[in-house]
């Protein structure tokens, strides 16, 4: 059984949800300790069957026993330790996706998990956590719910819209510029991205640029990443300016950076 492994939505679901992912231990007679995971921009939908996994977030460290959990977004570098007979399987959100509903404030929700009753998710067809379940049966649950939410919402949102002009412009535009795209005011604009995903828009790009140099410098040629290239690639003002965000956000420098110690994306 593979440890990490990667599973995709439809079309029409990847508009809100980015991919499956799961780290499979239910075999295992040994924990799997000491991985670290990378902040990426995104919330999590956990669920986690068998007996439990440890998580140490910037703030605080969780015991995650079976059940359902919810992920803000982080913004350090995150370790997990899986034991034997655990399986996670993970929804991986994007940053507006929470923002289609509106009843949630996640104002002051970053670098923390909380545990959820599978009742108060809006999808109908749940699966409980079980090391039995199919990774087939929760992308069949999760493409039904979203593929009707994408037809019920046509029209995007502010927050998806914010998003959307990152994604199109590499992360190199700034509050504001995306104020006068979306003809509203940098506050209002800040007060709205902050309470629908917990981050600064500032901070929410600075994530993405630092996860995009992460997937350069774990896919590079095997001699290895030239640190001042992967500056110029993202646009950072010199590899001084690199150094020191990725230090922020991973709390080790680049030249530290070892990929056999994380779980990160496969290349697409």
């Amino acid at each position: 059984m593979e440890l990490y492994s990667e599973y995709y939505v439809s079309k029409k679901c990847e508009r809100f949800v980015n991919k499956i992912w799961c780290l499979d231990n239910s075999t295992g007679e040994t924990p799997i300790e000491n991985k670290l995971i990378v902040p990426n921009g995104s919330f999590n939908l956990a669920i986690i069957s068998g007996k439990s996994a440890e998580v140490h977030t910037s703030k605080k460290k969780y015991v995650l026993n079976q059940g359902i959990y919810f992920s803000s977004q982080m913004t350090n570098t995150v370790l997990i330790n899986i034991e034997p007979k655990t399986k996670i399987t993970i929804v991986q959100f994007h940053a507006w996706t929470i923002s289609m509903f509106p009843k949630y404030d996640l104002s002051n929700f970053s670098n923390a998990i909380i545990k959820i009753n599978q009742r108060d998710l809006p999808f109908k067809d749940i699966i409980e956590p079980s090391l039995e379940n199919t990774i087939s049966q929760l992308l069949d649950c999760i493409n039904n719910y979203f593929e009707e939410l994408f037809s019920l919402n046509p029209n995007k949102n502010i927050i998806e819209k914010i998003c959307e002009l990152i994604q199109l412009h590499n992360e190199e535009i700034n509050v504001s510029e995306i104020g006068e795209k979306l003809n509203s005011s940098q506050r209002i604009l800040q007060i709205k991205f902050k309470s629908a995903t917990g981050l600064t828009i500032k901070k929410y790009i600075k994530i993405l640029k630092f996860r995009k140099s992460v997937d350069q410098m774990t896919h590079s040629a095997p001699e290895g990443y030239n640190l001042t290239n992967i500056a110029l690639n993202n646009k950072y003002f010199d590899q001084s300016h690199f150094i020191k965000d990725f230090k922020d956000l991973a709390k080790i420098t680049p030249k530290m950076f070892n990929p056999d110690s994380y779980f990160l994306s496969k290349k697409r």
